[in-house]
C-alpha cells in the first residue's frame, strides 16, 4: 500500500479500507472489460475523504499511488491553492499512467467557498491582461471535492462522469449538446464541456468558424445568438452590470461629448451610423475631467452601423496597426451596441452575449471563443481580444 503519511494521519481516513490506493492496481477506465461505471450508483461525492474521490474518479480514468504528501513531485509547481486556503482540507494526488498525466484532488469544508475564491483568481488574472485566464478550465467539482487533471485525455475521461467543469472566464459559453448547470457563484457555470486551445477537447460543432476564402468572417452558419433589448430603458437595465450607468443622460449635447481620454466610435450625426437613440454613462467634465464614459445606442440599421464602424476602425489602423489607446471598441447585440474603451466592461458585455466588431485583416479567434458573422464583409463578431492597445478604464 502507497498511503502516504499525510493521508494515514487523518482520522476520516483510518476508518475507511484501503482498497483504492494499492500501487499497480488500476480500476481499469470506462469501457473496457470489467468497468462498471456507475454514477448513480457511486455518486461524486467524496464522503470528506481523498480516498472515496479517487474511488469515484477510477471508475472513469487511472488514478495509482494515491498521495497525500505535500511535498510530492507530481503537484504542479504553480498549484492554485493548497490546504488551509479555499476551505481545502485535504489534498493529494495520483497518476493517470496511460496518458503520462496527475489528478490532484481538493477536499473542501465549503465548496461555494472554494468557487468564489476560484472566481476570483480568473477575474483578477483577467484584469491583469490574461483574457484567456479559465477559459480551458481543468476544476472539476463533486460533491465536497475537486479534481484537477493535468491532461486533456484524462480530462475528455472524466467528463463522462458526474463531474461538472467550473468555468468563470465571462466569455465562455457552453455549446449546445452539452450539460450546462449553475454554479455556486454568479459568473461561473457548470458543464461537461472540456476547452482546449489545441482542438484536442470536445467537439464543439455549433460555434461557426470563420471559412476563410472570398468572405473572411462570414460563417456558413447561424450565431449563438446576441444581447437584446426593445428601448433605451431596456438596454440601461440589461448592462447595469457591466458598465456603471448611475450617471446617465440622453441629452445631445451630453452624448456629443469628446474626451483625451474616450473616444467613441460613433462620430458625428448618430442616424447616419444607423442608430435611432443614444445616451452617455459617465461623468462629462465639470469640477473634474470627463471620466467613466460609455455611450449605448439603440440601432435601427444594424449593417449601416457596421460599415461606418468598420470604415473608422480601418483608418485608425491604417498607420501602425493598432487603435489608438483611447478608441472605444463596439460591442454588438441584437438592435443595440454598447461603445466602451472599458476592459473590465467589456468582459462583463461578452457575458451578456454582446460581441466585439473586429475589422482587423486576417484576424481569427482561437478555439473556444466565439467568431460569427458580422453585416459586413471583413468583419466578425468576437469575444476574443488579442493583445490589444487599448488601455482606458484599466
Amino acid at each position: 500500500m502507497r498511503l502516504q503519511r499525510t493521508l494515514a494521519a487523518t482520522a476520516a481516513l483510518i476508518a475507511l479500507p484501503a482498497l483504492a490506493a494499492c500501487k499497480g492496481d488500476p480500476a481499469p477506465p470506462a469501457g473496457r472489460a470489467g468497468a462498471s461505471p456507475s454514477p448513480s450508483a457511486a455518486g461524486p461525492s467524496a464522503g470528506g475523504s481523498i480516498i472515496e474521490a479517487q474511488q469515484y474518479v477510477r471508475q472513469f480514468t487511472a488514478c495509482e499511488d494515491l498521495s497525500g504528501e505535500p511535498n510530492d513531485p507530481r503537484l504542479p509547481l504553480t498549484e492554485f491553492t493548497r490546504v488551509g486556503q479555499w476551505s481545502v482540507t485535504q489534498r493529494g494526488v495520483c497518476s493517470d499512467r496511460p496518458v503520462h498525466g496527475e489528478l490532484v484532488f481538493y477536499v473542501t469544508s465549503d465548496m461555494k467557498e472554494f468557487q468564489e475564491r476560484y472566481k476570483q483568481k480568473v477575474m483578477d488574472a483577467i484584469k491583469g491582461g490574461d483574457g484567456a485566464s479559465g477559459l480551458n478550465s481543468r476544476v472539476f467539482v463533486g460533491k465536497g471535492y475537486v479534481v484537477t487533471p493535468t491532461q486533456t485525455k484524462s480530462a475528455l475521461a472524466l467528463a463522462r462522469s458526474d463531474l461538472r467543469i467550473l468555468t468563470c472566464n465571462p466569455t465562455f459559453a457552453v455549446p449546445k449538446g452539452y450539460k450546462k448547470e449553475k454554479a455556486l457563484v454568479e459568473g461561473c457555470v457548470l458543464s461537461d464541456f472540456v476547452n482546449s486551445s489545441d482542438g484536442s477537447g470536445s467537439p464543439n460543432l455549433e460555434t461557426p468558424q470563420d471559412p476563410g476564402g472570398e468572405k473572411p468572417g462570414q460563417p456558413a452558419q447561424g450565431s449563438l445568438g446576441l444581447a437584446r433589448a426593445g428601448s433605451m430603458a431596456e438596454l440601461k437595465k440589461l448592462v447595469a452590470s457591466s458598465v456603471d450607468c448611475s450617471h446617465f443622460s440622453t441629452d445631445p449635447d451630453a452624448v456629443a461629448i469628446r474626451s483625451i481620454d474616450y473616444a467613441p466610435v460613433v462620430d458625428g450625426n448618430p442616424l447616419d451610423w444607423g442608430v435611432n437613440g443614444r445616451a452617455l454613462c459617465g461623468e462629462p467634465a465639470g469640477a473634474r475631467r470627463a471620466h467613466d464614459l460609455n455611450w449605448l445606442d439603440t440601432v435601427g440599421d444594424m449593417k449601416k452601423l457596421q460599415t461606418k464602424a468598420k470604415s473608422a476602425q480601418l483608418a485608425d489602423l491604417k498607420d501602425d496597426g493598432k487603435l489608438k489607446a483611447t478608441a472605444s471598441l463596439l460591442l454588438v447585440g441584437d438592435g443595440v451596441a454598447v461603445e466602451t474603451n472599458d476592459p473590465s466592461a467589456r468582459f462583463g458585455l461578452y457575458q451578456q452575449q454582446f460581441l466585439y466588431l473586429n475589422c482587423t485583416p486576417g484576424f481569427s479567434a482561437p478555439t473556444g471563443y466565439r467568431m460569427e458573422r458580422s453585416q459586413v464583409d471583413g468583419c466578425v463578431l468576437t469575444n476574443y481580444e488579442p493583445e490589444h492597445p487599448v488601455v482606458g478604464g484599466r
